[in-house]
């Protein structure tokens, strides 16, 4: 535990305290520098104050020590993580040296406190960290990590490679073997960050020491414990062959799937080797080919996506108890003239092949068998790897690729195997001319359906499908159709995957796929609803009290809703956009309105819609556009009853209805009839009030002959009357006992859209001037019973004075109301490179003085 605080023994300082355990050993490099030091509290304290190292009784001058500190507050007496206070200083030469020299003890807890306290000191001073070939062996994970901090340039890093990759070419009694263990990971390090550091002569060297411990470890078991007994010497432990998962004496060579009492050097770095082959077949390209490093990362972001976090037991193994030989060794020596990378490829191939054939293994234990898993995924990753590599290679792999797939296609256990199979398939099966349809009926089909409550295997599956977008679009054509089956991965988990739907539903929205999407969509909080119903009327049975008690399960239990339930629960689009009952579906799952996964997934959904339509009006065309008007009037008042989910989604029809319509006026004429019998309705005013302000508005703005020429006097005549009968009503009555008054929104929009129309027909405009007199004249006696609020009716009133003065001269009405494109679109008047605004502001100015 590192912590940094003040002390109260001595001048406020800063002091920078490290735990640690008891064993006087522990501090032995450090008892030259300070002799005084006592383990009475098993911690070192040291203190940074003014050019002095103090500890209680012991002061020592640092004649180097210069801090350049903020230092806290001396009467705060909480820690405070070294992290968060920004420190540079330098130790002394001497006290630094010690500590490197912890870096290489053998008690790993010395090598974290002196990594620990070093990081805080970067950049050290010296060449203290600057290991050689000989000292080298001496090299661990945290020595490293503190070595590569250290890398001032793309040299440093290369002349750091050079150094670890020849101490790959030492044997093992020129130095000590557990270095290998740490240069691996310490090369795996520098390709992530800059694999450009490594040169050809690296690739070369490393890629033949990775052939050599991936294909030729050794085929005995390392010594293991004693067991005890008598005869117990050296004689009598005499190595014994390596033995499969079940058992059996293993014929072939050594892989990750071999099992021991004990593992060899050779067999250790062959576990190290197979762990960042992957990693070192997708990245040495950035050398040999020249990729940039963004390509580099690109590829490794592909593969890497389906990686999966395994750990690796390798204690407590099964006994050995007989042999099989693998027919993968019987491939021809001719490997042996291939170039060192070429060489590295097949021996990769052979690798991945073994493996496979040792996952048919009936393992003795769960964690055999969740290894096998994991192996199974890095394995058909790397064959993908090598076959993008050397497409030659497709048509040996994919008989293997096929029988795998065909032995576990019937397990769900294993489809998070399935999905680097289902890549194979995408990225291979064009060129070997292979049928890939059960492989998408799969993945597109149960994965989703069976499986959607499966968190890791939905975050895999989103990512698959994100990363292989645009393959997916063209090559698979049951993608596009499988939005149903997908969405139940975001109803079921919506906080967690409304990030990765974002990205996915601008490829889901197709002429054909656009009106069924949009309500489904809609019913998404229904999906999550029946979701849960059906994993409750799995786990409880009826006969189960505690499945009874909730009318949504009886009615999914119930064979007359039956199909409303199984419309929901489709796997593929292209059996209907909607169903007929929707309003009954509403009430058998009016109790799930308030369930957490319900109210989570409608919140999602408004997000989801603004996603849609801004894609959809991209891709469709007028006729499809005046068919989504009609799913928005229609579906307003078939929603879930979630008040907040109702306004909302009431508010995203609002905002994209004017969208469109201002896109394509003729949208209002074409579809007139719905829109009217929609504004026609008074109970509209009050249940909708957003969405039918905006009807209101589109039909006073676009019904004009300038929009559309097939507005005809009789239509606007129509819509006038229309409007009128609704604005005389809810301005002449008081609202239902219970309901509260009209909007004035409302009641300002409905005379502005009559004053508009009247001002295209003059025979309607004594009709309009008579209710905003008539409205005048009732306003002036006081408080009226269809407005509660005084300054609302105010502002009621002043608008009808001012559509009432503008309507006594028609034709400038018109002009005000119904504007003319050429004055609206350049808005002269707002445009400040024109000298128009200069113009209207003198003339204001006059007009203002006099």
């Amino acid at each position: 535990m590192c912590t940094f605080q003040t002390d109260d023994s001595f001048t406020p300082s800063c002091l920078y305290s490290v735990q640690l355990s008891p064993e006087s050993a522990f501090l032995s490099p450090l008892q030259p520098l300070f002799p005084c030091f006592s383990l009475t509290s098993h911690s070192l304290s040291v203190a940074l104050s003014d050019g002095m190292l103090k500890h209680k009784e012991l002061q020592l001058p640092i004649h180097q020590c210069h801090p350049s500190i903020s230092v806290p507050n001396p009467f705060f007496t909480t820690p405070l993580p070294l992290s968060t206070v920004a420190i540079h200083f330098r130790l002394p030469p001497e006290l630094q040296k010690r500590l490197v020299s912890l870096l290489s003890s053998p008690v790993e807890q010395l090598q974290v406190l002196s990594s620990a306290v070093l990081r805080e000191t970067l950049p050290l001073s010296g060449q203290e960290l600057n290991y050689n070939q000989e000292n080298i062996g001496q090299l661990n994970s945290h020595a490293a990590a503190l070595l590569l901090s250290q890398a001032g340039s793309r040299a440093d890093l290369s002349s750091l490679c050079a150094q670890l990759l020849r101490s790959l070419e030492s044997r093992q009694s020129e130095g000590p073997a557990h270095c290998l263990t740490h240069t691996l990971p310490i090369l795996n390090t520098v390709l992530t960050h800059s694999p450009e550091s490594l040169t050809e002569d690296h690739v070369t060297l490393l890629s033949k020491k990775l052939v050599d411990w991936l294909r030729y470890a050794s085929i005995t078991q390392g010594v293991g414990a004693s067991s005890g007994g008598f005869f117990t010497g050296p004689r009598s432990r005499q190595p014994a062959p390596i033995a499969e998962l079940d058992g059996t004496v293993s014929g072939d060579f050594f892989t990750v799937l071999c099992v021991g009492q004990g593992f060899t050097d050779d067999q250790w770095m062959n576990v190290y080797s197979f762990s960042m082959l992957r990693h070192w077949l997708l990245t040495y390209h950035s050398v040999s080919n020249g990729n940039t490093t963004a390509d580099t990362a690109n590829r490794l972001q592909l593969s890497l996506s389906l990686s999966h976090s395994h750990s690796f037991s390798y204690d407590d193994r099964s006994e050995v108890d007989g042999s099989v030989v693998s027919m993968v060794s019987a491939t021809s020596s001719s490997s042996r003239l291939l170039p060192p990378k070429e060489r590295l490829r097949e021996k990769a191939f052979q690798y991945c092949q073994r493996l496979i054939e040792q996952s048919d293994r009936k393992a003795h234990k769960k964690t055999d068998t969740d290894l096998q898993k994991a192996c199974l995924v890095e394995a058909v990753c790397i064959l993908d790897c090598v076959c993008v590599e050397d497409t030659s290679l497709v048509f040996r792999t994919f008989p293997c690729i096929k029988g795998l797939f065909g032995r576990l296609s019937s397990d769900l256990s294993f489809a998070r195997v399935l999905l680097p199979i289902a890549q194979f398939y995408l990225n291979h099966g064009e060129m070997a001319a292979v049928d890939c349809e059960s492989v998408w009926n799969l993945v597109f089909g149960r994965f989703p359906a069976e499986l959607f409550n499966d968190h890791f295997l939905a975050h895999e599956l989103l990512r698959f499908l994100r990363l292989n977008l645009e393959s997916l679009q063209l090559r698979v054509p049951q993608y596009t159709h499988s939005f149903p089956n997908l969405l139940k991965l975001l109803a079921w988990d919506s906080p967690a995957l409304v990030d990765d739907f974002v990205d996915l539903l601008p490829s889901l929205v197709t002429t054909g796929t656009a009106v069924e999407l949009l309500h489904t969509l809609l019913d998404l909080p229904c999906l999550s609803a029946t979701l849960v119903l059906q994993l409750r009327s799995v786990c409880l049975p009826i006969a189960d009290p505690g499945g009874r008690g909730l009318l949504s399960l009886d009615a999914f239990r119930n064979p007359s809703f039956r199909g409303l339930f199984l419309f929901l629960l489709r796997t593929e689009a292209g059996s209907g956009d909607t169903i007929d009952r929707l309003s009954t579906l509403h009430e058998l799952l009016a109790e799930a309105a308030d369930w957490p996964r319900v109210v989570q997934c409608a919140q999602t959904v408004p997000v989801l819609l603004h996603i849609f339509f801004n894609t959809v009006i991209t891709v469709a065309d007028e006729k499809l556009l005046a068919h989504l008007i009609l799913v928005m009037l229609e579906r307003s008042s078939l929603l879930l009853n979630i008040p907040k989910y109702c306004r909302e989604i009431h508010r995203v029809f609002s905002c994209h209805l004017l969208r469109l319509c201002k896109l394509h006026p003729s949208l209002v004429v074409d579809q007139s009839h719905e829109l009217l019998e929609f504004a026609g309705a008074t109970a509209n005013v009050y249940s909708k009030e957003e969405i039918y302000t905006h009807v209101v508005w589109v039909l006073g703005e676009y019904l004009s002959v300038s929009c559309d020429s097939r507005c005809s006097v009789s239509l606007i005549t129509s819509c006038f009357e229309a409007l009128e009968a609704v604005l005389f009503e809810i301005t002449s009555s008081a609202p239902a006992p219970g309901a509260v008054c009209a909007a004035p929104r409302v009641i300002t929009t409905l005379m502005s859209a009559l004053a508009k129309l009247a001002s295209r027909s003059h025979d309607l405009i004594p009709r309009v001037s008579l209710f905003l007199s008539k409205l005048r004249t009732v306003t002036r006696g006081g408080s009226v019973a269809w407005c509660s609020d005084e300054d609302d009716l105010v502002a009621i009133v002043t608008r009808g004075e001012e559509l009432w003065s503008l309507l006594k001269a028609p034709g400038v009405a018109q002009s005000v109301l119904t504007p003319p494109p050429h004055v609206t679109t350049p808005q002269w008047h707002r445009d400040i490179n024109v000298a128009m605004p200069l113009r209207l502001r003198a003339l204001t100015n006059l007009t203002h003085s006099q």
